[in-house]
């Protein structure tokens, strides 16, 4: 078995750069007008077939992993957040591959292969050891709801890369207008959200490659119903350097950085819960690691990002992209529905004896299938089509980010065990 898991996280490797690889010829695909080839249309069908043929193969390894971590572990891979997400950036890739099997657009997957290669990126930021489940997740329900609920996520991953390139295409970056200046602004933030997941996934390795720890030891404090208290004494280990320390805690270990030899300051007394202050240390280092990795690049380009990317979507047709994000969205819905509210029901009555309990996963979800929903009926009895439709496909796409990342990590509930 153990020969299976090696196979399987080489496996995994091979798919994240054969991914990398794609998004690099993807690239070179629709670069040959910039480059003024002679024949655009020749090179263009030519880097099609090589980088499509490298996200399919990418596809194919990653198909290697599941399986063969499947075997190995004895149960479906989908029951922590390292193997959930690890499925969720093959879904996308699956996902991606079917619409572009139906409207074979190279450029989509310059803006759909980097959403599935940050998802699994940030996979690898979770312990990758096999976990035995459970008793909640040991059942055959764990196969039906979580797949198909992450085949509708992917589909919805591929709207927002449809629909955000749509926003880059449209967008006026040259304009001063007021309503222009607002769409720049957001675009500009939807960017930064972006990279503030990948400044996060980055100062994460960095880190881990160093080798930094801090240790506290913290005292949590609880109020029973009859209003009596009781204290324990948690253990809580950090891996990127403690700006914030747990609140009512003391230090046990603390490797310095760039001159820090304790944490700034402590988490707010409401932070009282266990990891609470660790928590919200992460989030601080997301936002910095992004901030600056935002900085270098609005350096580099001297523009805003947004306007950076936007000459390279000419000769784009905008229309394209809405009818690919509105079809990819129209698809992910069905399966959503099934996976994340019907299926989830028919578990939870199985597993807690009760077909809701409000849940913060499950209020997200119900808020994710809502969103949704009223996209569906706004485009089509509406006619929200464009811009408006755009938005709500990126804004869906960062609800269903938060429904997966935010609640399962941030907010307490019973879900919490897949953020372990």
């Amino acid at each position: 078995m153990n020969s299976l898991l090696d196979f399987s996280s080489d496996a995994f490797l091979a798919a994240f750069f054969l991914y990398c690889f794609a998004f690099v010829f993807y690239i070179i695909a629709i670069s040959g007008k910039m480059w003024k080839k002679s024949d655009p249309s020749a090179h263009l069908k030519r880097w099609k077939v090589i980088s499509f043929t490298t996200s399919t193969l990418g596809v194919l390894a990653q198909l290697a992993y599941f399986f063969t971590r499947w075997i190995g572990g004895g149960h479906i891979p989908t029951s922590n957040m390292y193997e959930f997400m690890s499925f969720l950036s093959m879904m996308i890739m699956v996902a991606f591959t079917v619409v572009y099997l139906i409207y074979r657009t190279a450029v989509l997957g310059v803006f759909a292969v980097p959403v599935a290669i940050i998802v699994m990126a940030y996979a690898a930021v979770f312990p990758q050891e096999v976990q035995p489940l459970i008793p909640a997740l040991d059942s055959y329900w764990l196969k039906i709801h979580v797949t198909t609920a992450a085949a509708g996520e992917a589909f919805f991953a591929v709207g927002f890369a449809a629909g955000l390139m749509y926003l880059l295409r449209t967008v006026d970056f040259a304009s001063k207008t007021k309503q222009a200046v607002r769409a720049q602004r957001w675009v500009e933030i939807t960017l930064l959200s972006v990279l503030i997941i990948i400044g996060f996934i980055a100062s994460v390795f960095t880190f881990r490659a160093m080798g930094y720890e801090a240790e506290f030891k913290q005292t949590i404090v609880t109020v029973d119903s009859q209003q009596q208290e009781s204290s324990k004494i948690e253990e809580v280990k950090y891996k990127l350097p403690a700006i914030v320390a747990p609140y009512n805690s003391e230090t046990v270990k603390f490797d310095s950085f760039l001159g820090m030899s304790k944490p700034l300051f402590e988490a707010p007394s409401w932070m009282n819960g266990a990891n609470a202050g660790r928590k919200l240390n992460t989030v601080i280092w997301a936002v910095i690691s992004g901030l600056i990795l935002y900085g270098l690049l609005r350096l580099i380009a001297r523009k805003s990002l947004g306007a950076a990317i936007h000459p390279a979507m000419d000769g784009i047709d905008p229309e394209d992209l809405d009818e690919i994000s509105y079809r990819a969205i129209a698809i992910g819905f069905p399966l959503f529905t099934l996976g994340a509210l019907i299926f989830a029901m028919i578990w939870a009555h199985i597993a807690w004896s009760r077909f809701w309990g409000w849940d913060p996963k499950e209020v997200w979800a119900l808020i994710t299938w809502l969103f949704y929903s009223a996209y569906l009926h706004l485009r089509l009895s509406r006619g929200w089509q464009g811009t408006k439709s755009s938005w709500l496909a990126v804004i869906g796409f960062l609800v269903v980010m938060f429904t997966l990342v935010g609640v399962n990590l941030v907010i307490a509930g019973l879900h919490s065990y897949a953020g372990v």
